[in-house]
């Protein structure tokens, strides 16, 4: 059963008993849904610890017979359809994204905008037909979100309506280049109205007779990361069949997103609630309220959400030597680099005690692999570089506390945040400042027949937090962004952070046993800088 379940998520042809789960491309995501898959087939919940103390097959087969010898957890009950007569509840998620845009009805902060070109001869009947399937399949694509009398409620649009969709047509215009920026950036900058229209739309723009730009864009609200991958996955799917002449080859779906927010709000409560409530209380009891970035500018009054980002590219040689680091200290990539992540924002900011917000796919149940909607949830780790860690421990504290925060994910963010009671302000988020995300979860690209499909128009500038560390496996080498927020930080200061993150990395590898504190990071023009020319006192007196 596990060799099987391996093989389908590995994409590998053949499993032995003896081979290790990392070592042939498994990651965290990956390992989570290993465990959705062991939930469905055993009706058991296993610890994702398990998986990374036992990563070769025998052993993991091992420790499963011995928890379904034992008690075990029960498996959450099935996601059942819920009827449509009554009022529909929000997810806790969504609770809270409604809440902040009744803040700031005008905000386009959980805008997701998409954009393609695409070049050859578009059958724009199947591609209408196509988008149409979509919004009609996914009913969180046509949820809005209206005010009760105690708690918002979710509205269904009728799925005969359409995915809005405007067409602009620049082919004879001789400023059609400027024309499409102005339009990608003001479809970037609209709003959405919760309560009203379709929280998804499309604008379909012409340039040629054989090129059109096309801009998606989605609230947050009832999309996600991994959502992007279904929807293109799926919008692929449908255009090759229709513009074959062919019927929707997808299967139905067994349920929709609000039968999920209806079973979360069951299943996430009591007891359970409790138990994953009091680990959040206990993990973030103490933790500072903000990270002491030395800033460029003074922290504005209210959190600016502009922002920019520089590119971040780890090389092969270092991605290598990752890897074997990694392995050797039972941990994933990502742990890897969030260790690292934290040394370097603990050298900044002069503290021991770095909380880091990590977003995590929140799947993990099958039966919402295939949905699209908004899961995605983000996790609050916190790592401690007291006590003159080593390597090799900074490594075992960022894989515990990252599995452990992995365990407990169920419990919406918003909610930690309320059992925690942090300070707030106006100023910055609560918890942490600082984000990692690791990219497993590609969006893939559109496949489309007789049309060439490239990434196009202009995304948001804006970030979340303070600083976003994006990153993610890219063929041989680890690459991404280092977003910021520009009201306060300059592009060489977060140039040198990047910096910095690599002289870590490096000095990582040449001994795990060294003390982190003592880690060289500094280039040696900027250590020349600091230490010798801010000190040269000496002047000419008469």
């Amino acid at each position: 059963l596990l060799a099987g379940i391996w093989a389908e998520l590995l994409g590998v042809e053949r499993v032995g008993r003896h081979d290790n789960f990392f070592e042939l491309g498994g990651h965290s995501l990956l390992a989570v849904r290993v465990l959705v898959r062991l939930t469905e087939a055993l009706a058991v919940e296993l610890p994702l610890a398990i998986l990374f103390a036992k990563p070769t097959l025998a052993d993991l087969a091992l420790s499963v017979g011995e928890v379904l010898n034992g008690s075990g957890a029960q498996a959450a009950p099935v996601i059942m359809p819920v009827g449509r007569d009554g009022a529909l509840p929000l997810s806790y998620s969504q609770q809270r994204l409604w809440f902040l845009s009744q803040l700031d009805e005008d905000s386009t902060n959980y805008n997701i905008p998409l954009g393609w070109r695409l070049q050859g001869r578009l059958d724009r009947v199947a591609w209408r037909r196509s988008l149409d399937r979509l919004f009609a399949r996914h009913e969180a694509l046509r949820c809005t979100f209206v005010a009760g009398e105690d708690d918002p409620q979710v509205q269904i649009l009728s799925g005969d309506r359409g995915l809005p969709v405007v067409e602009h047509d620049l082919r004879d215009r001789p400023d059609a280049q400027a024309a499409l920026l102005d339009l990608c950036q003001e479809e970037a900058r609209t709003p959405f109205d919760l309560a009203r229209e379709p929280l998804i739309r499309g604008r379909l723009i012409r340039l040629a007779d054989e090129e059109h730009v096309f801009l998606l864009t989605q609230h947050h609200i009832v999309s996600d990361g991994w959502s992007m991958g279904v929807l293109v996955r799926e919008l692929s799917s449908l255009y090759r069949a229709f513009e074959a002449g062919e019927d929707d080859p997808l299967p139905p779906l067994a349920i929709q997103y609000p039968d999920y927010a209806a079973w979360q709000r069951q299943w996430l409560s009591g007891e359970r609630l409790q138990r994953q409530a009091q680990y959040w209380r206990d993990t973030l009891s103490g933790a500072p309220a903000r990270l002491a970035l030395p800033t460029d500018r003074p922290r504005p009054a209210q959190q600016s959400f502009a922002g920019t980002s520089v590119p971040v590219v780890i090389d092969q040689a270092l991605t290598r030597g990752l890897k074997r680091l990694s392995r050797q200290h039972g941990t994933t990539l990502f742990m890897t680099v969030l260790a690292a992540w934290a040394a370097v924002l603990s050298r900044l900011s002069g503290q021991d005690d770095i909380v880091i917000g990590v977003p995590t796919a929140n799947r993990r149940r099958r039966e919402i692999e295939d949905l699209i909607g908004f899961f995605v949830n983000t996790l609050a780790v916190r790592i401690n570089l007291s006590g003159e860690p080593s390597v090799s421990d900074l490594l075992e504290r960022a894989r515990r506390a990252a599995l452990t925060a992995q365990d407990h994910q169920d419990l919406p963010f918003e909610q930690v945040v309320e059992i925690v009671q942090p300070p707030r302000a106006l100023d910055h988020t609560p918890l942490f400042q600082v984000g990692l995300a690791w990219q497993n979860n590609t969006v893939g690209s559109l496949d489309l027949p007789g049309l060439r499909v490239e990434a196009a128009g202009e995304g948001l500038d804006q970030v979340k937090f303070d600083l976003e560390l994006n990153l993610g496996e890219q063929g041989e080498v680890i690459a991404g962004t280092l977003g910021y927020a520009t009201a306060l930080f300059d592009r060489a200061t977060i140039e040198r952070q990047c910096g910095y993150l690599l002289a870590l990395l490096r000095a990582m590898l040449a001994d795990a046993e060294q003390p982190v504190r003592e880690l060289d990071i500094l280039p040696a023009e900027e250590r020349s800088y600091l230490l010798e020319e801010l000190n040269r006192t000496e002047a000419d007196y008469p």
